[in-house]
């Protein structure tokens, strides 16, 4: 059987696919090589996707296509539609990125609040002790604060007794309350007022998309940070520009964009405010060697024709 990866894998990604292949042969296509991919993807059954955005046109360039595997849990790359309509089984991974993400969203946090992305350039210029005061106001701690999630599955569950050992407070809206677990549960509206600091944790779909727009920004506590490590579609970013500019924000911490890759011209990378990663909160050597058993286990699945692990459509 052989499978396609569709991303630009480092030599320790390459070697974990190696160990954890099994029988299954992966060709490794780089996700700017257009040309490749399509000679690659003509003969695979598996397709191994990251970000990329999978449509109708590449499945009918995959006519013995059976299983998309997205590393990762978010499916809105995928072209569900024409997956189903071509019989072509697509599968997640929920929990292979968890911890990876809560951690880089904690780091985003204390970034954000503390002004990194201002004082590391400064300091590497040898300005260190010649900020401006008015950004260095801003900065603060988690301690005392409080903590809002958007969404509360396994990453803010992971990240709420920290942040409480920490002495925040953590709030959530979700959709439904969950009284086993540490944080209270509150209305959207009621998130956005009371929170500190506003961290972003649902899928985006038509009823989330946007929904960190003007108005919801306005709504937001004077000073607070946004953190978003889920999807960018889900904040205006023209809005999120304003806002942070305005000072109405603080900060906000980044590693999703509205556009992917994002480019150097965002308007939101020329502020001292703004702390931004590459939509990289899932990789680490860990996730990737959880994420290859559950995909390869998967591929033998398919091999056999048995049930799939996590299969969405």
């Amino acid at each position: 059987m052989k499978a396609v990866l569709q991303y630009r894998a480092s030599p320790g990604f390459a070697a974990i696919i190696e160990q954890s292949r099994g029988a299954v042969a992966v060709a490794i296509v780089d996700e700017d090589d257009a040309a490749a991919f399509m000679r690659e993807i003509a003969d695979a059954a598996v397709l191994l996707h990251v970000l990329k955005p999978v449509t109708a046109q590449m499945m009918d360039a995959a006519p013995q296509l059976k299983l998309i595997q997205k590393i990762g849990v978010g499916v809105n790359t995928i072209d569900l539609d024409a997956a189903r309509a071509r019989g072509i089984a697509v599968c997640n991974m929920p929990g292979t990125n968890s911890q990876a993400v809560a951690e880089l969203t904690m780091g985003l946090m204390l970034g954000a609040l503390r002004q990194l992305a201002y004082l590391d350039p400064l300091t590497r210029a040898g300005n260190g002790w010649h900020p401006d005061a008015a950004l260095v106001d801003r900065v603060g701690e988690i301690g005392g604060r409080t903590v809002g999630f958007l969404g509360y599955g396994a990453i803010p569950q992971l990240l709420a007794p920290a942040l409480i050992a920490l002495g925040a407070r953590v709030i959530y809206t979700a959709n439904s309350p969950k009284p086993d677990l540490p944080g209270v549960a509150v209305s959207f509206a009621e998130l956005l007022t009371h929170s500190d600091i506003l961290s972003l944790h649902v899928p985006l779909t038509g009823a989330t998309e946007r929904i960190i727009d003007s108005a919801a920004l306005a709504a937001m506590k004077p000073g607070a940070v946004l953190v978003n490590t889920a999807r960018g579609g889900l904040v205006d970013e023209a809005a999120l520009h304003a806002a942070l500019t305005s000072g109405m924000l603080a900060g906000a911490g980044l590693d999703v964009f509205g556009a992917e890759p994002a480019s150097a011209d965002n308007p939101l990378f020329a502020l001292p405010n703004v702390l931004v990663t590459p939509h990289v909160a899932w990789i680490t050597q860990e996730t990737l060697r959880r994420s290859m058993i559950v995909a390869f286990e998967n591929a033998r699945r398919v091999a056999q024709g048995a049930d799939l692990l996590h299969r969405v459509a």
